[in-house]
């Protein structure tokens, strides 16, 4: 990553603890809290106990920068060559700047994250769909003919009730 295109990243040399405050300072707990659904952001919510869950979970540290960079700061989202990076690996072309921060309430999260599950399941069923499919088409017709002829060519003994072992 180039040092010119990473200085152009929000995240770029901003600590967590400023982060959280402007996070809070502009949406509030109860916005982050139905954003990110982080429980130091509803139960006795600070910024010294939240701090302390995000240096030790990595994934909602991620999660709270991604917030940062795509909602407050409303920069473009990743390209598929850097949608795996972290947050703060990612670069922004020069010139790109920082738009002023999403205005979000609980309910427009709710709708959103609604659509986010909705749109996931369709995923699913498509992919249970298509597996599905799948495993009808390739199914192996010799194999299937050797099951049928095994079960054909084995005639089940007929059951004499005075002989209940088939003997």
């Amino acid at each position: 990553m180039s040092a010119e295109l990473q200085q152009n990243n929000p995240l770029h040399g901003l600590k967590t603890e400023t982060l959280l405050t402007e996070l809070v300072e502009f949406y509030g707990w109860k916005i982050l809290f139905a954003a990110t659904r982080f429980k130091c952001f509803d139960v006795n919510p600070s910024i010294k106990g939240s701090l302390k869950f995000l240096q030790k979970t990595e994934w909602a540290r991620l999660k709270l920068e991604s917030f940062y960079l795509y909602r407050f700061k409303r920069m473009p989202k990743p390209n598929d060559a850097e949608f795996h990076l972290d947050p703060r690996e990612r670069g922004f072309e020069h010139g790109i700047v920082p738009l002023s921060p999403m205005k979000l309430t609980i309910e427009s999260i709710e709708l959103s994250q609604a659509k986010a599950a909705s749109a996931f399941q369709e995923r699913q069923n498509e992919k249970r769909q298509s597996h599905q499919s799948r495993r009808q088409d390739s199914k192996h017709p010799m194999r299937d003919n050797k099951v049928a002829n095994k079960k054909a060519d084995k005639a089940e003994p007929k059951y004499d009730p005075s002989n209940p072992w088939n003997v």
